[in-house]
């Protein structure tokens, strides 16, 4: 069974992580097939893509024991999530769990995030000795702004979807048994505007983001790679596959 589903129903596609018994965390497969579920050019009857998940969590974010192991290709969720930013038609997130570290850049690089109140989302990056790129903390002053990032970063402590949505961060909460009304609503709206409309729009919205692509950032991206690298960074990954407090040395 592949880790990622597509179904296209007249003007909707929906993809559908579905690797639960992993919690739907990102390996290179599901990373691929993420990438391959959001073309350069959707069929002209499409009007929207809506993003799932099976199981009970949306995504807890990249597999850390592939990382662990070494596997995976630098910058593939990046490259991934860049497929989700430009998508030249709306996307809709539907989250119904969990949407921790990747998993809530992921929800977040969609247009529209419409979350169960039992949802959470989190980037723990800092509890286990990470740091996001450029591009990763970008989309979350993008969203969020400078306040509500320092506290998902820094803190790094998860945020329940509906702190999210009072923040402003996220567009819909609904109670889990109304989630999928909820998002539905937002989903044939969607599907019966004008198509036009929607792709020049959506492509205004992602050229008014890109100026801060500008602003130089190669030397932040070097040291996100030695933090990665760091023995912080390996104890940190070691603690949470092992379920234990990290013992960090600055090193």
């Amino acid at each position: 069974m592949s880790k990622v589903l597509v179904d296209i129903d007249g003007p909707v596609r929906t993809i559908t992580m579905n690797r639960p018994e992993k919690r739907n965390a990102l390996d290179p497969e599901t990373l691929d097939g993420l990438s391959a579920a959001f073309p350069d050019n959707p069929g002209p009857d499409e009007r929207v893509a809506v993003l799932r998940a099976n199981g009970p969590s949306f995504c807890s974010g990249m597999d850390l024991s592939q990382k662990a192991a070494g596997l995976g290709k630098p910058g593939a969720i990046e490259a991934m999530l860049r497929r989700v930013e430009v998508y030249p038609l709306p996307v809709v997130a539907v989250v119904h769990g969990p949407a921790i570290a990747g998993g809530n850049e992921l929800a977040l690089h969609c247009d529209f995030v419409v979350a169960s109140t039992t949802a959470i989302f989190g980037m723990s990056l800092a509890q286990i000795g990470l740091a996001p790129t450029w591009f990763l903390a970008k989309k979350l002053m993008e969203v969020a702004g400078p306040v509500a990032t320092r506290e998902i970063l820094l803190l790094g402590d998860p945020l329940s979807a509906t702190r999210m949505h009072e923040m402003g961060i996220i567009a819909r909460i609904a109670e889990p048994d109304a989630l999928q009304e909820a998002a539905q609503k937002i989903i044939d709206r969607l599907a019966a505007n004008a198509p036009m409309s929607l792709r020049n729009m959506k492509a205004m919205l992602v050229r008014h983001m890109a100026f801060r692509d500008a602003t130089p950032h190669d030397d932040l991206n070097a040291d996100v790679a030695k933090v990665a690298a760091s023995a912080d960074a390996l104890e940190g990954v070691k603690a949470r596959l092992e379920r234990r407090q990290p013992e960090f040395r600055g090193e």
